[in-house]
């Protein structure tokens, strides 16, 4: 137990005075009598009331107590735990190429893209889930995690130009293998979001597959875009102008990557499609996962409040009721 503001525990020093106080006023409201002795008085049995007469000035201590260490904000102290849950690993490898800004799905295809991919880590408490993104290279923004707190935030802050402009699937690919291939889980899987055909990086898609498949890592690979004609992003001197251009890209090569990992390939052409992967995910075998957490301290002045609170009840009604005083 630890205290926040534990100057406040000084206070405390002022209940000694107010103790003394009571003693002394106490010993001046002792009646007095006159009798030729007072031998006899000492075997007169004293009454409940008289023994317990202090009880109100206790719990009134107690209440200013209890205040003052309410006030002091004591803490739980700080801990690791170690706890086994059910789980599986999922590494997420996201394209943030210039066309991923297409606006035929809302409001585009990344924040569309985003947006799905959160809700599905947020109803997957128990599982180890990391993010890859991509354009004409690749980098991690998270490794593999249980703490999607941490992860969503990083997910949000995702957008096009965090990398020069390309789309390097093969290298995306890669680099997501890298981060989950010396797991322990028994159900490892990548999910591969993109909109485009490969024409970056120096890894090939197919190779990146069988890197894959030699780790036992089932890859479910989502072509994003409608069919037909939709407005596409475009790069002009005064900046990203949308035109209508034919969506089309490479879906032959992301049925093979799904194929030879195992897993399966989805079109997603508007947003609820899109969700349709996460169906599938839900559906593989689970396996025990050891999690490490660290707890940070938590506020206990409540309880004190409660106490001070259920104290200074009962001696009101006390001193109101069984020793009430009429003068």
């Amino acid at each position: 137990m630890t205290f926040h503001n534990p100057e406040y525990l000084f206070l405390l020093l002022l209940l000694i005075p107010v103790i003394y106080w009571y003693i002394r006023e106490m010993h001046k409201s002792d009646a007095s009598l006159q009798i030729s002795s007072h031998r006899n008085l000492v075997h007169f049995p004293k009454s409940r009331k008289i023994k317990l007469r202090h009880v109100p000035f206790i719990l009134r201590t107690l209440v200013i107590s209890f205040i003052i260490i309410a006030l002091a904000r004591p803490q739980a102290s700080n801990s690791w735990r170690t706890q086994n849950t059910e789980g599986i690993d999922i590494m997420m490898a996201i394209d943030i190429s210039g066309t991923m800004l297409s606006k035929d799905l809302k409001p585009n295809r990344i924040e569309a893209a985003k947006t799905v991919a959160t809700e599905f880590i947020s109803s997957r408490p128990n599982d180890n889930i990391g993010l890859v993104v991509f354009a004409s290279e690749s980098f991690t923004q998270c490794p593999l995690t249980t703490d999607h707190a941490v992860l969503i935030n990083l997910f949000q802050a995702v957008n096009f130009g965090m990398i020069a402009d390309g789309t390097a699937i093969g290298l995306g690919l890669a680099n997501a293998v890298n981060r989950i291939k010396d797991s322990k889980a028994k159900s490892k899987v990548i999910i591969l979001l993109t909109d485009g055909s490969n024409n970056s990086g120096d890894i090939a898609p197919a190779t990146a597959a069988e890197i894959a498949k030699t780790f036992g890592i089932r890859v479910y690979t989502v072509g994003i875009g409608s069919h037909g004609m939709v407005e596409m992003p475009m790069m002009t001197p005064m900046g990203i102008q949308y035109q209508l251009a034919q969506s089309e890209f490479d879906e032959k090569s992301l049925q093979d990557i799904a194929n030879t990992t195992g897993g399966k390939y989805f079109r997603a052409t508007d947003n609820s499609k899109l969700r349709l992967i996460y169906q599938e995910i839900d559906k593989l075998e689970k396996t025990k996962i050891s999690v490490r957490e660290y707890s940070k301290k938590e506020e206990q002045f409540y309880v004190f409040s409660l106490l001070a609170f259920i104290m200074l009840v009962l001696e009101v009604l006390l001193r109101n009721t069984y020793f009430r005083r009429i003068p």
